[in-house]
């Protein structure tokens, strides 16, 4: 049988390589920075991903975690289990749990520009938001749906300065 062509090639060494670029790469793929602090204090690098993510409790394959049941025919009977491995690194699967399970903070914000606009309106016009369609500080013509949703969405984002802001609206009585 004949040889391939580049197996009789002598090996020669490439100098337009970086070697030390390659090196970066390989270990970039092999061995990734691991994000979560308390998963990469408890990663051992001798063993392998899914070894050491069995000891966490977490999965390498959902696949495999929570297979999908096949269809079978009426009489067939075969059940599959699951592979349970031992578990010894409980606690970050707890702090996974516990992570997870707190609220998330909205951190949606509005443009300074929009908050100045919905003020405006709301000052002007009240509630009336045909009205507010007409008026002249709405450049880009927003409809009087637009023009709502935007003043709720201030509302959502915005409460404690919505609130202040209305209750600067209400006229103080006078004293005398």
């Amino acid at each position: 049988m004949p040889k391939a062509k580049k197996a009789s090639k002598r090996h020669r060494f490439d100098y337009n390589k970086d070697r030390k670029k390659l090196k970066k790469q390989f270990i970039k793929k092999y061995k990734p920075r691991i994000e979560h602090p308390q998963i990469r204090h408890a990663w051992d690098d001798n063993k392998s991903t899914a070894r050491n993510l069995q000891e966490m409790g977490l999965t390498f394959d959902p696949n495999r975690a929570l297979p999908v049941k096949k269809q079978r025919l009426i009489g067939e009977d075969g059940e599959f289990k699951a592979a349970a491995g031992v578990v010894t690194k409980p606690y970050i699967l707890n702090h996974l749990q516990e992570e997870a399970s707190l609220p998330e903070k909205d951190t949606k914000t509005l443009s300074s520009d929009l908050i100045e606009f919905v003020q405006h309106m709301i000052r002007e016009h009240k509630d009336d938001y045909k009205a507010m369609a007409r008026d002249e500080k709405n450049y880009y013509q927003d409809t009087p749906k637009q023009i709502k949703r935007k003043i709720n969405e201030y509302k959502r984002c915005h409460s404690q300065h919505f609130d202040e802001f209305m209750n600067s609206l209400v006229p103080q009585p006078m004293v005398e």
